[in-house]
């Protein structure tokens, strides 16, 4: 079954709401083995919203809407549709009902304009909604299936949940979805794209996404099918070649951040952390700390932006930087073990670059960090050359850190990998 979402408002046209619904819904209807095929947004417009439906209505056999059902003059969904099947509207005083009770629970009396809210097209069902005054539409016609829902996500996914999920779910084939993730650090998106090419152009069957995100590379594989065994097979056979010609450079096959990695790494093998950055300001320790029971392994950090603070913070001898300059693997060696001295952690990390936009040269030009993690095997050290603004400098830093870290484990401590 395919099906179509369509976001009404205009202020989903600009920078200042983003449409979030679209992808509750697409996962919901997915795990119904439901297809979307479209999303289209939509602004507060009666012909362009009525194009809208009558093209997604002429392509697939449920619509999914939300947004539109409120009570001001531009709140459009609930006529266009009924004028589009040529239903008439009618007040429907259980809803005014409701919507008067909710008032009185705030206690204010309803406003006249909230009346348009119980209007209801000939042969919709309501769909309740104790958490607004908006309640949601249920029509049928010619077979296909239009569900109107109310637009604040707090509203929309309970109502899909509790009332047109169920009336899909009757609905539905046995076909299903079958979904992997891989994600992978390390390689760009088109090196990782030259690696599994020869693998998924074999499977016509499958869908395979390749998306470029800050730091990573996301693999999504689809299959469409009715046969769960089957469908297992066949992704759980492209998953093991695509292990083998991405290597170590898969970090998780779910979709979890290498920080969530990494504190299931660190937790496993009861070790502890600490970091000293300069370039990075931080980031890194804000990553490793917006994990939930991260003080479990994270010890501490400081930021040494300047040379006396290196010194002062992460005993960097003045005479080190003198000579090697801030910006040096010798630095970032000495700034990791310092760390894990002064803290006492498992691993120490230190960071020192050039993160722009000014401050290069053509030696050390913008871009080129040191990374050096220590521990009681001792120290490795990366020197990197990083693309991008100020922002993408110091994220791929961080992103160079985490990744050391987990190699780290991989090849010494062996963890439990079940992410």
């Amino acid at each position: 079954m395919k099906a179509e979402i369509i976001a009404v408002g205009s202020e989903l046209l600009t920078p200042d709401r983003i449409d979030t619904n679209s992808l509750f819904l697409t996962e919901e209807l997915n795990k119904l083995g439901i297809e979307v095929l479209r999303k289209t947004i939509v602004g507060d417009n009666r012909e362009l919203l009525a194009e809208a439906f009558r093209d997604a209505l002429n392509r697939v056999p449920v619509v999914i809407a939300s947004g539109g059902l409120g009570p001001t003059e531009d709140d459009l969904t609930r006529e266009t549709v009924a004028e589009l099947l040529g239903r008439k509207l009618h007040r429907n005083d259980e809803v005014v009902r409701a919507i008067e009770a909710r008032f009185r629970s705030f206690k204010r009396d309803m406003p006249a304009v909230n009346l348009r809210q119980a209007m209801v097209p000939e042969g919709a069902e309501v769909l309740a909604n104790p958490r607004g005054t908006a309640p949601g539409l249920w029509l049928e016609d010619s077979g296909r299936m239009i569900a109107l829902l109310p637009g604040p996500p707090r509203e929309l996914k309970p109502l899909f949940l509790e009332q047109v999920f169920p009336r899909l779910q009757r609905r539905v084939s046995g076909v299903r979805m079958f979904h992997r993730e891989l994600r992978v650090t390390g390689l760009g998106e088109s090196h990782v794209e030259e690696r599994v090419r020869p693998i998924y152009t074999r499977y016509s069957d499958v869908n395979t996404t390749i998306l470029a995100a800050p730091g990573e590379v996301q693999i999504h594989l689809r299959a469409w099918s009715d046969n769960a065994a089957q469908a297992d097979t066949t992704l759980d056979e492209m998953v093991r070649s695509f292990e083998l010609a991405l290597g170590d450079r898969i970090f998780a096959h779910s979709a979890v951040s290498l920080e969530e990695v990494i504190a299931e790494i660190l937790t496993t093998n009861r070790a502890t952390i600490a970091a000293a950055e300069s370039c990075t300001g931080g980031l890194l320790a804000e990553r490793l700390t917006r994990i939930p029971g991260s003080s479990s392994y994270f010890l501490g950090g400081a930021v040494c932006y300047s040379n006396e603070l290196k010194t002062a913070w992460a005993d960097v001898p003045s005479e080190l930087i003198q000579a090697k300059g801030a910006v040096s693997s010798e630095v970032a060696i000495a700034l990791a073990q310092g760390i894990r001295r002064r803290v006492g952690s498992t691993l120490g990390v230190g960071i020192t670059g050039i993160a722009g936009p000014s401050g290069g040269s053509q030696e050390k030009p913008v871009g080129t960090v040191h990374i050096a993690l220590a521990s009681s095997e001792g120290v490795k050290e990366r020197v990197v050359h990083l693309p991008g603004d100020r922002e993408m400098i110091r994220l791929f830093a961080t992103q160079v850190a985490l990744d050391m870290v987990r190699m780290h484990f991989l090849f010494n401590a062996k963890p439990r990998a079940s992410l």
